[in-house]
């Protein structure tokens, strides 16, 4: 039950002053409350005596009043510093995940969904940070608390009425560890289940077009609905169990009081002790209510926690596909890319993907990357990209290999555009500074007008600071892929990688903005990945895919003399544009 404890351990010893000085003060508030029934009892057996004085009542009152100001202080202290430290631990939690997200590899995503990568980031976190919290306290109050309750009651009252007080306390334990076990696992299920339920909104408000389109909309309601009742199903298994902590408890401190009340009455009456004790005694078994609370909220919480940290865990357990070199080498620039015999197969396939490609580019070299859907275009780049591991033979930049390059600066050199381009929520201008962080206004609009932009630009109500909606939604294909390009221009990159970023623009833009490449780009290296062969036709050097394969390469000039597949296709795109004009 307490293993959570020991799994957040690294935290608690960063921050042992903190949680000892909450503690500690915890523990001080909790004794000066014990005071006032003593003072209670006291009063009333002076009562019972006819020996109170009005000096020794104002005394006992000036006394609950002092009482009362220091244990609010005292209280505001351990309340501020214990619950405090909660939410520091939520916070360095949160930050580790998103640090784990930005380091992983696509193979992590395929593995681990959206919605569930949510639901740990949130509700997850949530139930961890009430365990450092909350989960603390109730364990200083289910033990300490209970334990100076218990021994003022016996040292100060009676150890006969204290432990005839306390015997339905075993049977409280008892059935308390068969309640906690019981909500670890219903809890997981629940929280996996609320991950699946994320995924499906995500997905539904991605694809809202789609399922309007397609008049899908009260299937994809009905999906919901029925993911909505599997959580509210598992969700009413782990309450159905939390239902039962109260009554438990209540019968069994009610058994308490039973017993109490008749055992101490019978006390009082053989003169064993006295009525003010007997007061004192009842308050105090009052008191202990609370502390028998918290072993059943302790379990509860301690087992939520325990689910949820063990989510979390597996989330950061996960290694790195991709890990930086222990000793990387540093390069001023890039004067060549080489693919020496290059081999690939996704992690969760067994064909290759690319097989022995081989290909020497020099800087300033424009390379068109062409072939069938499927050949393995993006494969090419996402290796360039050093985004999965278990490459055969060899990637070197400027003769260094890519696995002896620190991450940071591989990427540092690219700028890369991706068939499917992500628009973040945010202003135009913030979407192409994400290239660039300090960009001026001027050098976007050099850059916008590079991209084609500026017409688009004028036409949109707010201009730069128009906001594109949740994943670009505002724009259309064609304006998403131009902003895509000029975030990507912006930053200037060593090397330029087009993944058929040019596919949902018109032929005539897309001719102006090769253009504006060539021109700009002189000194840099390009990778133009296309299906309109028209966006490769100026390359210096073309390679056509085949399976994963380099079935042809040469210029343009050259490819069309080989009569191969490049020649026929390039003929049929022509004859297509001729019917169009």
């Amino acid at each position: 039950m307490f293993a959570v404890f020991k799994k957040l351990d690294w935290f608690f010893k960063h921050y042992w002053k903190r949680y000892l000085f909450a503690i500690i003060a915890l523990i001080i508030a909790s004794a000066i409350g014990l005071i006032p029934p003593k003072l209670a009892g006291y009063t009333i057996d002076h009562i019972q005596f006819d020996t109170l004085t009005s000096k020794l009542l104002i005394a006992l009152i000036l006394g609950y009043l002092i009482l009362i100001v220091v244990h609010y202080a005292i209280s505001f202290l351990w309340d501020y510093t214990l619950f405090g430290g909660a939410v520091i631990l939520e916070r360095w939690t949160r930050s580790k995940l998103m640090s784990h997200f930005l380091s992983m590899t696509p193979t992590f995503f395929g593995k681990y969904r959206t919605g569930d990568l949510m639901a740990r980031s949130t509700n997850d976190l949530k139930a961890i940070s009430l365990t450092a919290g909350f989960g603390v306290l109730t364990l200083v109050d289910s033990s300490v608390f209970m334990l100076m309750i218990i021994a003022m009651m016996g040292f100060t009252i009676s150890w006969n009425l204290t432990l005839a007080a306390l015997i339905p306390l075993p049977v409280m334990a008892i059935v308390m560890n068969k309640y906690g076990a019981a909500i670890h696992s219903r809890f997981t299920k629940a929280q996996e289940a609320f991950g699946e339920m994320n995924n499906d909104v995500l997905e539904s408000i991605r694809g809202v077009r789609v399922i309007r389109a397609f008049v899908q909309e009260k299937q994809d309601a009905k999906r919901f609905e029925n993911m909505t009742n599997e959580v509210y199903e598992k969700n009413i298994e782990v309450a159905k169990i939390d239902a039962l902590f109260e009554p438990t408890m209540k019968i069994l401190v009610g058994l308490s009081y039973t017993i109490g009340l008749g055992y101490g009455a019978m006390l009082v009456f053989e003169n064993q002790m006295t009525l003010g004790d007997l007061v004192t005694f009842n308050v105090y078994l009052g008191m202990l209510i609370w502390p028998m609370f918290a072993v059943g909220e302790l379990i509860n919480i301690l087992q939520r926690g325990n689910a949820s940290l063990d989510r979390v865990n597996e989330t950061l357990d996960y290694k790195a596909d991709i890990r930086e070199a222990r000793d990387p080498f540093y390069v001023n620039q890039v004067s060549n890319i080489e693919f020496k015999d290059v081999s690939f197969a996704y992690p969760t396939s067994s064909i290759d993907q690319l097989s022995h490609i081989s290909l020497h580019v020099k800087q300033g070299q424009t390379i068109g990357v062409v072939g069938k859907t499927g050949a393995g275009k993006t494969t090419l780049f996402k290796l360039l990209l050093r985004q999965y591991p278990g490459v055969k033979g060899e990637i070197k930049i400027s003769d260094v290999d890519l696995h002896q390059l620190s991450l940071d600066q591989i990427r540092s050199w690219i700028g890369y555009v991706p068939q499917d381009q992500i628009m973040f929520s945010k202003s135009i201008r913030e979407n192409i500074q994400f290239g660039k962080g300090n960009a001026t206004d001027k050098e976007i609009f050099r850059v916008m007008e590079l991209a084609h932009f500026l017409n688009d630009i004028k036409q949109l109500p707010n201009g730069l600071d128009t906001q594109v909606g949740e994943s670009g939604v505002t724009l259309s294909g064609g304006q998403k892929q131009r902003v895509a390009l000029a975030r990507a221009f912006i930053k200037e990159p060593e090397i330029l990688i087009l993944d058929d970023s040019l596919s949902a623009v018109d032929g005539k833009t897309e001719s102006k903005i090769i253009d504006h490449l060539r021109q700009v780009r002189k000194s840099k290296t390009t990778f133009i990945a296309a299906h309109r062969l028209s966006a490769v036709t100026h390359a210096d050097h073309i390679i056509v895919l085949e399976d994963g394969k380099i079935a042809e390469e040469g210029t343009h000039e050259q490819l069309l003399n080989n009569n191969g597949w490049y020649k026929e296709q390039y003929i049929q795109q022509q004859l297509e544009d001729g019917e169009v004009e």
